[in-house]
């Protein structure tokens, strides 16, 4: 349970990872969808009443099935969302802003990547995955406490972490395989776009934009000095490291951690519960039950 968060970044997080001999690995595990949040322990009265045990088989399966029809009709209302979003009036600002940035960076890329230092490329690539399964165990060990102690905020907290990194690894792998981006050193070290058909390219930069994503969760749960401190700290260690190693252009280390934080905020607003935290602006009745 510790390493769930881990093992949940693993695919994305490891395809993002040059061919370089790396001394720190992710764990590989593919993503789930499950609300731990909802699930409890057997009642006083349940105990004390005998259940056959294929009764009880039988009625536990329709109430997964419940939980996952619920869970896959949540991730889709989601996803249909995070792409309207930057239609949406209110948005167009920030869009303009990004797509600037980001095209000023694209031009520029070469002539910052000539000037970053060089080296032993994987002390700077093994300090980010330090740094994002550092970020990812504790909220790893925070959620099993918040199921073990029956902390409702932390057991929140934890399960929108993993809707947050389901609905970036979805939005992450189609911009992967369109953008097919040649990573620095790859190719004429142009950084030429559409010239991969597979996960494994340089544009948006993977671990940079699931560590914001995850960041962004935690500070919304828990809006505090020091949790901001550690959580963007921590993602400001990953974006330069990558950055370092000469894994990503800077145009790349713009756009990713940019959609992390929009998806983290997103997930968040759109499913927090407001009698943990004041900053979540839902009513408690339009709170998301199974």
């Amino acid at each position: 349970m510790p390493f769930l968060f881990s093992a949940m970044i693993s695919y994305p997080s490891r395809a993002q990872t040059r061919p370089l001999p790396d001394l720190i690995n992710p764990l590989d595990a593919p993503a789930q969808i499950l609300d731990l949040s909802r699930l409890g322990l057997p009642s006083a009265d349940s105990r004390d009443t005998p259940v056959a045990p294929d009764d009880a088989a039988g009625s536990s399966q329709p109430e997964d099935r419940r939980l996952v029809r619920w869970g896959v009709k949540r991730t889709v209302q989601d996803q249909k969302e995070l792409y309207l979003a930057p239609f949406q009036h209110s948005n167009l600002k920030w869009d303009a802003l990004l797509l600037a940035g980001t095209g000023a960076l694209i031009a520029t890329d070469r002539r910052i990547e000539g000037h970053l230092p060089g080296g032993n490329l994987n002390i700077y690539s093994n300090a980010s995955n330090i740094a994002l399964g550092g970020t990812a165990g504790t909220l790893a060990l925070m959620w099993t406490y918040g199921l073990k102690t029956h902390n409702e905020h932390l057991k929140e907290m934890g399960s929108l972490e993993i809707e947050t990194l389901v609905n970036t690894f979805l939005v992450y792998t189609p911009m992967q395989f369109i953008a097919g981006r040649q990573r620095p050193g790859e190719g004429n070290g142009h950084g030429d776009f559409w010239r991969h058909h597979m996960i494994n390219t340089s544009f948006p930069a993977g671990h940079a934009m699931f560590t914001m994503a995850i960041a962004t969760v935690v500070t919304h749960e828990y809006p505090k000095p020091w949790v901001k401190v550690l959580a963007y700290g921590a993602t400001a260690a990953v974006i330069a490291g990558r950055f370092l190693a000469h894994d990503h252009w800077a145009s790349d280390l713009l756009v990713g951690p940019a959609l992390g934080y929009f998806i983290g905020s997103h997930i968040f607003h759109s499913h927090c519960n407001p009698q943990f935290n004041e900053g979540c602006h839902r009513s408690t009745q339009d709170v998301d039950h199974p």
